[in-house]
């Protein structure tokens, strides 16, 4: 039952691996730009930021997206 999702293309992608990649890509200035979330933009870090996006269903849908965005450049 490995293949629950094979259609998902963020099946096995953890939020952190997601956001990392993302700060490292873009930097935190660019990424607020890009999302407009106040864990990008004021005293940024990534637990703030995963504590933020694991309560709030539109800005992960947000910063997800990017992701897949991203990694098909």
């Amino acid at each position: 039952m490995d293949n629950q999702q094979p259609n998902n293309p963020l099946h096995k992608i953890k939020l952190a691996d997601i956001l990392e990649y993302l700060v490292e890509y873009y930097g935190w200035e660019v990424l607020g730009e890009k999302i407009k979330i106040n864990s990008f933009n004021n005293n940024p870090s990534i637990k703030s930021s995963l504590k933020f996006l694991r309560k709030t269903p539109w800005a992960r849908e947000k910063v997800e997206q990017l992701y897949l965005k991203t990694k098909q450049k």
